[in-house]
């Protein structure tokens, strides 16, 4: 047989032909969920966060939203539900039970795979904390579905598939990864990733209530006192107002010291690019980017970072991104709202005396308003 008659080769099996159709038993799988982290009376604020880009994903979809609220019994676990219709919930799914009053892995997976099982959500998303990143690999391997970790965007595939873009390879690639034949989609988010939608004072709406079936018997971890983190006192870069920042431009470690004048000038935080964590210079708390803290800002102030990948989608929120560089060709010029062609380690010094003679104490706390 000649080679212009033989059969095209068919290229090998692979999930790039994988069909985008559901299995029958997931088609009834329905709306947005969007877990409330209630930890010892607070809501962490990444569930609200995550209620306003559900909603974007819910209207998208022509679906509802909801908020999952797991507590114990008492006016705290309440206060979480009227937060959630606050932030835009349509209804809330709501599990009360004294086995909830402080998280453990056991009794939080089986009320929320029981909710899922029972109630069919296409799409659960969690917020990237200590606690859920816990709860969501154990509830995604219980359920035996799909979890794209640390997401910078989330959207809805022209076929209704949940599309979860994440940073790559050490930050250097961002993908897009769809959960095509299972359901629920999951997918965490970290903190200050998304922007906080507006509150609204409305009244508490559709409450659908849901028992726990475990009992302290079934659950091996038991709680025997409380510890206030001994790290309460680190930076908390992801929810200041004004933070500078220096990278490897800087040379040398002693040069952030130039970083931490002009911060405590304007009354900013001060962090670094994960290349100076790397070697050192700083502590982690004070790492900036997809491996570190993701931070919103009104204004953020780079020197010396380059501004690769991982550091973007840390710091792309900020409302007033300034980029000082001696490379006119860094990456951190395409996205910063203002660029300063020089060295960081000459200009600094002069920035922040001109702070300083300008700005009264009370100014520099009225800096970020």
């Amino acid at each position: 047989m000649s080679s212009a008659n033989r059969e095209a080769p068919r290229p090998a099996p692979g999930r790039a032909g994988t069909k985008k159709e559901l299995p029958d038993h997931f088609k009834d799988y329905r709306h947005v969920w969007v877990f409330i982290e209630l930890e010892r009376g607070q809501v962490h604020p990444v569930s609200f966060e995550l209620l306003g880009e559900g909603r974007k994903l819910a209207d998208k979809l022509g679906v509802e939203l909801a908020g999952i609220v797991l507590g114990p019994p008492g006016e705290t676990t309440q206060s979480a539900v009227a937060e959630a219709f606050a932030y835009g919930a349509d209804l809330v799914y709501n599990v009360e039970a004294p086995l909830l009053a402080d998280y453990r892995n056991e009794p939080f997976t089986k009320a929320m795979t029981d909710l899922v099982n029972a109630h069919k959500p296409e799409i659960l998303l969690l917020g990237a904390t200590t606690l859920g990143r816990d709860l969501a690999g154990s509830v995604a391997t219980t359920l035996k579905t799909g979890l794209t970790a640390d997401c910078t965007e989330l959207d809805v595939d022209t076929d209704g598939s949940l599309a979860a873009t994440r940073p790559t390879f050490g930050g250097s690639l961002l993908c897009t990864i769809y959960t095509l034949n299972y359901r629920p989609q999951m997918a965490t988010v970290r903190p200050r990733v998304m922007a906080m939608p507006r509150r609204m004072d409305k009244p508490v709406g559709r409450v659908i209530r849901h028992q726990l079936s475990v009992a302290e018997d079934d659950i091996v971890t038991k709680i025997l006192g409380f510890l206030p983190d001994s790290q309460s006192g680190k930076a908390n870069l992801a929810y200041a107002d004004v933070v500078v920042a220096g990278g490897l431009g800087l040379g040398a470690a002693e040069n952030l010291q130039l970083v931490k004048d002009l911060a405590r000038a304007i009354g900013a935080e001060h962090g670094c690019s994960r290349p100076l964590v790397q070697k050192g210079w700083l502590s982690a708390d004070r790492q900036i980017g997809q491996t570190g803290k993701t931070i919103r800002p009104k204004l953020y102030i780079a020197a010396g970072i380059s501004g690769a990948i991982q550091h973007r989608v840390g710091v792309e929120g900020a409302d007033l991104i300034v980029a000082i560089n001696t490379d006119p060709n860094a990456p951190i010029f395409d996205f910063a709202h203002l660029g300063i062609i020089t060295d960081a380690i000459r200009f600094l010094p002069a920035l922040t005396e001109a702070f300083t003679r300008r700005l009264s104490p009370h100014s520099r706390d009225k800096l970020a308003s």
